[in-house]
């Protein structure tokens, strides 16, 4: 059956590569962009939810009710940030909407992009990884219908992308040379929709099993 999904961060490299492969995949009947700014996209399946605030979605509960999953790709680099900063809009942000969402829609799933050596052990020297490995910790445990935590590395950008990350170019240098570590967005977001389906997948998946999922 086609499902309706949100998605987060659809103004970032991620977000809206995962966006543009929901709008032309058959298995996705409606999609509602929830962020901060306009995605500056037009399609008949695509309606846009501008929120100031991720951590306050209370006023917008009729707009996110009816859909079946959210691929929440939004997201910061931690370079120059403070523990408490990046720690405030990485995982107390993204466990608020989750929750959000989650008192509307009781049989949703949730995709969260996460990132390559992220520390499920939340005890590692490397700031950004315990913070993510925390987000994904307590996103698990969280009563969604599904729940995965995606941890790409390297991704190259898709057709049409207006937002790309100024170092997407190194990414597709690298795949010259180590195809098997660079995903494309396609496959990215083609894994997310399959993950939706399916009721065996795993819910940490690394590069080689978001490739195998797509």
């Amino acid at each position: 059956m086609a499902m309706k999904v949100i998605i987060t961060g659809t103004t970032g490299m991620v977000g809206e590569g995962v966006l543009l492969e929901c709008l032309q995949n058959d298995k996705v009947e409606a999609v509602l962009s929830i962020s901060r700014r306009t995605a500056d996209i037009q399609h008949p399946k695509l309606k846009e939810l501008l929120v100031k605030d991720f951590m306050d979605l209370s006023e917008f509960e009729a707009e996110i009710s009816g859909y079946d999953a959210c691929f929440y790709c939004a997201g910061v680099s931690s370079v120059g940030m403070k523990e408490d900063k990046y720690r405030y809009i990485t995982y107390d942000t993204t466990l608020a909407f989750a929750k959000s969402l989650l008192k509307i829609n009781p049989e949703i799933s949730f995709i969260y992009v996460s990132g390559a050596s992220t520390d499920s052990t939340e005890q590692g020297r490397m700031m950004w990884a315990r913070v993510k490995g925390k987000t994904e910790n307590d996103l698990a445990k969280l009563p969604f219908k599904k729940e995965y935590n995606f941890r790409p590395g390297g991704m190259t950008t898709v057709a049409g992308q207006k937002h790309a990350n100024p170092f997407s170019f190194v990414a597709k240098i690298i795949k010259f040379f180590a195809p098997s570590v660079v995903l494309s967005l396609n496959e990215v977001g083609r894994a997310m929709i399959h993950a939706v389906e399916r009721d065996d997948v795993k819910n940490i998946l690394e590069i080689k099993d978001i490739r195998a999922l797509a």
